[in-house]
C-alpha cells in the first residue's frame, strides 16, 4: 500500500473526491465515467475489508493458506473474498501496466464469480472500452488510493464517498438526478415512517439511498440493523448495478431481485406485503404501459385504472397494494400536480374515502436534480387507528389528513461543484427542520390533543367528510372537491394587514423626491455635454 506522504496528509477528503472526478476528464460519457470512478472506490473499500479481515483470520488461526483463502471466512462477516489479482494492493503495484484497464475488468470479473451476492453488480469490461489512456487511469488510482481510514477520520467514510459520488454525478448527469434523492429528504421519509424492524421496500430504488437512510435511522436510535430487511425494483440496468454495488460495500443485505425490471409490466416481488415503503418514484412518468395493458390488473381493484401519460397514481395504487393491510405505512414523493390532477380525479377521491391518506407535506423549491419545483411527500398509512406505536401511544386519526407546507423553509442552500467553474445550488433541509416537521407530525398522532395545535402558513389538520367536521364553518376535503394542495387549507396570513401606510408611503415619498432630484441631475449634466460639443439638444 502506498505510504501517505505530508502533503497527502494535508490533502482534504474533498479535494481528493474532485481530483477522482476529474482525473477522467474529456474522456467517455458521464455515465461511463460515473461508473469507472464508483468502480474503482468499490475495489478500494472492497480490498481494506479484506486485508483487515484477512489479518483477524491470520491472527486467530495462524498464516495458514486453507484458513486464509476460505470463502465463508469472509462472507459469514459482510467481506466479499477477493484473490490476489483482485485485490487493491495488486491493483496499485500495477497501476502504470499497459495492461491495467484489462486487469481492472478481470478484478471485477472475479470479484462476481467468487461472491454469488454480487451478481450482475459489477461493470464487466468497462475499463477496457473506456478509450482512457493508462495514464489517466493511473491518476485515477492514485487518487482513489488516498481514500483511507487512516487519513480521513470519517466516521462513515465509506457512506460519505459514495454520497458524495452519487450526488455530484446526478447533479451533472444528462439524465439529471434520476438515480438519487437528496438524503435529507430520504432522512426526513425515515423519521417520518419510523422503519426500526421489518420489511422495507421501494419499488423505484435508484442507486438505493431508501434502503441506505432505513439503516441510518435504526442506527441512529440505537435500534439492531439485523432486525431490517430490504427488498427493491429497479428497471435501469445501469442504476440497479449502481445500488447492488451501493448496499454490498455497506454490508446491506439486500433483494433486488435478479434483473432490473419495470415494477408496472414485471413485478419481481409479486404478492408480497410489507412493512414499510419508501420511495422516490420518477415523476410524471409517461408510457408506463401499453395502452391495452394491466386494464384488469388487481393493484387497481377499487379504483379506476391509472392513465397511460402519467404513471404518478399508478405508483401510489402500486404501493398501496404492496402495504401490510393491517399496520404497513409509506412515505413516497410525488410532483405537486398530482395533488389536484383533474384525470386522477376518481383515485383520489377513493384513496380519501379509504382513509388511506394521513400527511400531505410539500417540501420547499429547488431541492432536486431533476426539478426546480417544489415537490410533495405523502404519508400513507393502512392503520390510523389509536394503538402503540414505537412506544408511543397514538389517537384515532380516522377521517383526518394532516397538512404541512414548508416552501417558506429555503433559506438553507448547499452548493455542489459539478466541474471547473460550473455549480449548482440547492436548497436543503437541516436536522432541526427534520426534527420539527416529526416533532408536528408525533404531536398531531398523539393521544395528548393539547400537543398538537394548527400553525398558519405551516400546518393544519383537516376532516376528510362534511360529516364530520367539529364547526359547521371549518372546511372538509370533501368541500373542497377532493383536493389535496395544502394551500387549501392552510390559513394564509395576509401581512400587508400589518403594515403602517402612513409611515410606508411617507419612506417611498422620501425615495421618489430622491430618485427624480437624481434624474434631473443626470439629465443637465448630458444637456451640458452636448452644447459643449456644439449639439444642444434643448
Amino acid at each position: 500500500m502506498a505510504k501517505a506522504t505530508k502533503k497527502d496528509k494535508e490533502v482534504t477528503l474533498e479535494t481528493v473526491l474532485w481530483n477522482c472526478r476529474v482525473a477522467l476528464r474529456g474522456v467517455g460519457s458521464t455515465e461511463k465515467n460515473r461508473d469507472a470512478v464508483i468502480g474503482l472506490a468499490f475495489l478500494k473499500f472492497a480490498g481494506d475489508k479484506f486485508e483487515k479481515r484477512r489479518a483477524e483470520i491470520k491472527e486467530q488461526y495462524g498464516d495458514i493458506p486453507v484458513f486464509l483463502e476460505k470463502h465463508s471466512f469472509y462472507n459469514a462477516v459482510n467481506v466479499f473474498y477477493l484473490k490476489e489479482t483482485a485485490r487493491w494492493s495488486y491493483i496499485v503495484k500495477n497501476a502504470g501496466s499497459n495492461e491495467i484497464a484489462v486487469i481492472l475488468d478481470q478484478a471485477m470479473s472475479d470479484i462476481e464469480a467468487d461472491n454469488p451476492s454480487l451478481k450482475g453488480a459489477l461493470a464487466q469490461n468497462l475499463y477496457a472500452t473506456l478509450g482512457a489512456p493508462k495514464e489517466k487511469i493511473k491518476a485515477l488510482i492514485d487518487e482513489v488510493n488516498k481514500i483511507s481510514e487512516s487519513r480521513f477520520h470519517e466516521e462513515d467514510l465509506i457512506g460519505r464517498v459514495y454520497e458524495y459520488f452519487l450526488q455530484v454525478y446526478a447533479a451533472s448527469g444528462t439524465k439529471d438526478g434520476e438515480f438519487y434523492t437528496p438524503a435529507c429528504v430520504v432522512k426526513l421519509i425515515a423519521e417520518m415512517i419510523e422503519p426500526f424492524s421489518g420489511t422495507v421496500y421501494d419499488p423505484c430504488c435508484g442507486s438505493g439511498g431508501m434502503f441506505v437512510q432505513s439503516h441510518k435511522f435504526v442506527e441512529r436510535h440505537q435500534g439492531n440493523r439485523a432486525n431490517i430487511s430490504v427488498i427493491g425494483q429497479e428497471s435501469n440496468p445501469d442504476t440497479w448495478r449502481l445500488c447492488k454495488m451501493n448496499l454490498a460495500i455497506r454490508g446491506i443485505s439486500h433483494n433486488l431481485g435478479e434483473k432490473n425490471d419495470s415494477t408496472f409490466t414485471n413485478d419481481l416481488h409479486k404478492d408480497r406485503k410489507f412493512d414499510y415503503i419508501m420511495a422516490n418514484p420518477p415523476f410524471n412518468l409517461k408510457g408506463w404501459r401499453g395502452e391495452d395493458e394491466l386494464t384488469d390488473d388487481p393493484r387497481w381493484h377499487g379504483y379506476t385504472v391509472p392513465r397511460t401519460s402519467n404513471a404518478n397514481y399508478a405508483w401510489i395504487l402500486h404501493m398501496i397494494s404492496k402495504l401490510d393491510v393491517n399496520h404497513g405505512i409509506a412515505g413516497f414523493l410525488l410532483a405537486n400536480g398530482a395533488l389536484n390532477d383533474p384525470d386522477e380525479y376518481e383515485n383520489r377521491k377513493r384513496l380519501l374515502q379509504n382513509d388511506k391518506v394521513e400527511a400531505i407535506i410539500v417540501l420547499p423549491r429547488d431541492m432536486f436534480y431533476s426539478t426546480d419545483i417544489s415537490v410533495t411527500l405523502w404519508i400513507v398509512n393502512m392503520n390510523k387507528k389509536a394503538g402503540t406505536v414505537n412506544g408511543r401511544q397514538v389517537r384515532d386519526r380516522s377521517g383526518e389528513v394532516l397538512f404541512m407546507d414548508l416552501r417558506r423553509w429555503d433559506g438553507n442552500v448547499e452548493e455542489i461543484v459539478i466541474d471547473k467553474g460550473k455549480k449548482k445550488k440547492k436548497t436543503v433541509l437541516t436536522d432541526e427542520q427534520i426534527a420539527e416537521v416529526k416533532r408536528v407530525y408525533s404531536s398531531w398522532q398523539s393521544v395528548d390533543t393539547t400537543l398538537y395545535q394548527d400553525v398558519p402558513e405551516f400546518c393544519k389538520s383537516v376532516k376528510v367528510l362534511k360529516k364530520d367536521k367539529v364547526n359547521p364553518e371549518d372546511v372538509s376535503i370533501e368541500d373542497k372537491d377532493w383536493s389535496l394542495a395544502p394551500s387549501k387549507y392552510i390559513e394564509f396570513i395576509d401581512h400587508d394587514l400589518d403594515i403602517d401606510y402612513e409611515k410606508e408611503m411617507a419612506r417611498i415619498q422620501d425615495e421618489m423626491r430622491l430618485l427624480m432630484a437624481s434624474e434631473e441631475l443626470s439629465q443637465s449634466m448630458l444637456k451640458d455635454a452636448f452644447r459643449g460639443i456644439g449639439y444642444g439638444i434643448d
